[in-house]
């Protein structure tokens, strides 16, 4: 199982364990000290059936939703339309529930009122509301850690980002080249869908268990734990898959904005320092040499004529198999005492799929 299907269960998982949550919540507040209007009551223990019989199936179906979502729409239209949709899909799915109670209800307790009355009687109505407003809810919780980062909301949360603490991580700085020249070529409206489509292809990343840091105008910050970057080379990977969709989408970047984008990264890894910050806008943020390293040698890339540089602690740590090295030497780095030997790297797989670069660029 790759790591975008194990991110697709995850979700579909974490769906299922809230909506079973949200209906054990709904089945202890109405099945204790309360009183049913409708025809139908349920004593504690039979609602506490039907939660764990309807909670696991709801939130199997809300989680395959959102996965398609996020593959289809998420990236194409406002955070309105998203919970529009959503809705949609809440208000279809909700007459599919109660039609499936209504069968269930019926061969178990006879019920012989018609599917109208069974659907409006009284007192359904505030359930209703509870599961439109439920779902609502899930889809902005999703939205936001999706903003924060992967998993990173359940963490913060729990205040582990409150106190700084020190990890072991990998960085990449990705750079637009010719940036200048796309946005007077462009305009400023086409140049911002130009990174717009770029970023979105971005998340051909996820499958080497990239993190996204943080996007700075044309550049954006991956970052990985150390482990999971040096597992199977996946920062290594994650470059060259990032590079080969976008010539795999050549032709959409080539028709809309007459050019085939390109980036160039600089990768190091070390200590750095990741603490939570800001007290009206929160952001969980990295701090120590290792980010400040890692810009530096990304910005040798043009001067030494690579489209990958990573330093020699990087490179001593990576398995060299699928990729060639090309030492570089050592090369000063702004406002660095000591200088650093950096390398550059090139895909030598015999299934590489990603043309090489064009020369002068």
């Amino acid at each position: 199982m790759n790591i975008r299907t194990k991110r697709r269960w995850k979700i579909i998982r974490n769906y299922m364990i809230s909506w079973t949550l949200a209906f054990l919540f709904l089945a202890i507040i109405r099945g204790v000290g309360t009183i049913e209007l409708g025809s139908i009551n349920f004593e504690l223990k039979e609602a506490l059936i039907i939660s764990f019989t309807f909670g696991p199936f709801f939130g199997a179906i809300s989680g395959y939703v959102q996965n398609m979502t996020e593959k289809r729409y998420n990236q194409r239209v406002s955070v309105y339309r998203l919970i529009g949709f959503r809705l949609l899909y809440a208000v279809l799915f909700l007459f599919f529930l109660v039609f499936m109670a209504y069968i269930m209800v019926t061969q178990l307790f006879g019920e012989a009122q018609g599917f109208m009355a069974f659907a409006f009687e009284p007192g359904i109505i505030p359930i209703y509301f509870y599961i439109l407003t439920i779902d609502i809810f899930m889809l902005i919780l999703r939205q936001v850690n999706l903003m924060l980062g992967e998993n990173n909301l359940w963490k913060l949360l729990q205040g582990k980002f409150y106190t700084p603490r020190e990890e072991d991580r990998i960085f990449m700085f990705l750079d637009l080249q010719s940036s200048t020249v796309h946005a007077e070529t462009l305009g400023h409206i086409l140049y911002s869908q130009l990174i717009q489509d770029c970023f979105n292809d971005l998340g051909v990343v996820v499958e080497n268990e990239a993190e996204i840091y943080q996007y700075v105008g044309d550049e954006v910050i991956l970052t990985w734990e150390l482990k999971k970057g040096l597992r199977h080379q996946n920062c290594l990977n994650a470059y060259f898959n990032f590079k080969h969709r976008l010539n795999k989408r050549k032709t959409h970047y080539q028709t809309k904005y007459n050019c085939l984008p390109f980036f160039k990264a600089g990768m190091h890894s070390g200590k750095i320092t990741v603490t939570e910050v800001g007290k009206y806008k929160k952001e969980i943020a990295y701090h120590g040499d290792t980010i400040n390293t890692t810009s530096r040698i990304q910005g040798q890339c043009n001067a030494l004529q690579q489209e990958l540089l990573v330093s020699q602690q990087l490179k001593d740590q990576l398995n060299p198999i699928g990729f060639e090295f090309n030492d570089l030497g050592s090369i000063p780095l702004r406002g660095k005492e000591k200088e650093v030997v950096v390398y550059g790297v090139t895909q030598t797989s015999l299934n590489q799929k990603v043309p090489t670069l064009p020369s002068g660029l």
